[in-house]
Parts: C-alpha cells; structure tokens; sequence
C-alpha cells in the first residue's frame, strides 16, 4: 500500500482518489477520519482530541504518521499527545505532502491525513 500523492482537497493512495480526510489502518485499510470526535470538543478538526487519538490507535502500532494539512494547520490535544504517550507510540506530525514520505517510509504505522489546510 502507498500514498502516491495529495493535493488540497485530496489524496490518491493505491491509485484512489479520497475527497475527505483518511486513515490508514495497519492493515492498509483506508477509513474516513471520524473528525467529529474532535470537532465535538474544540469546534475543530484541527485539534486532534484524546477521543480521536483512541479511535486511530491499534495495538501493535509503533507509530502514528499524522499529515497536518496542506499547511500545517493540524495539531493534538496535550490529552492526545498524553495519549499516545501512555501507548508507548511515536507520533510525527507533519504537513501532509512530507508526512505522506515519511508514511511511505515506514512500517508498523498508522497514518492520519487531513488533506485541507
């Protein structure tokens, strides 16, 4: 599985072009983002809440890969970041085109990636 490329407003991954936010599982399963986990919270998704960090985490996942939009607009909660934490998981947080490389890059990941701002 791979992310081949993101525009704003969109991500092609294995060739299919997703209009909306996207997780990706490890398995590689590819879910709609339940933005509104967070949106509930802080009026945003661009707040990532501890409510959204349990619903992205898998036991077994060494990392999250979380594309912060086009332009970096996305950050976590200090209860998320606390979250993962616990879980003993590495999280990197990036713009979306440089998290989709280091999402490439890696193994044992899950990948969340707001393709907006």
């Amino acid at each position: 599985m791979k992310i081949d490329s993101t525009i704003f407003g969109a991500i092609k991954i294995d060739g299919k072009i997703y209009q909306h936010d996207v997780v990706v599982r490890l398995s590689g399963e590819v879910v709609k983002r339940k933005k509104k986990l967070s949106k509930k919270l802080y009026g945003t998704s661009h707040v990532l809440s501890k409510d959204e960090a349990k619903f992205l985490f898998e036991k077994g996942c060494d990392q999250v890969v979380i594309g912060s939009g086009q332009m970096g607009n996305v950050h976590l909660s200090p209860e998320a970041e606390a979250y993962f934490e616990t879980k003993g998981c590495e999280v990197v947080l990036k713009p979306t085109p440089e998290a989709i490389r280091m999402f490439n890059r890696s193994r044992k990941r899950i990948g969340l990636l707001h393709v907006t701002c």
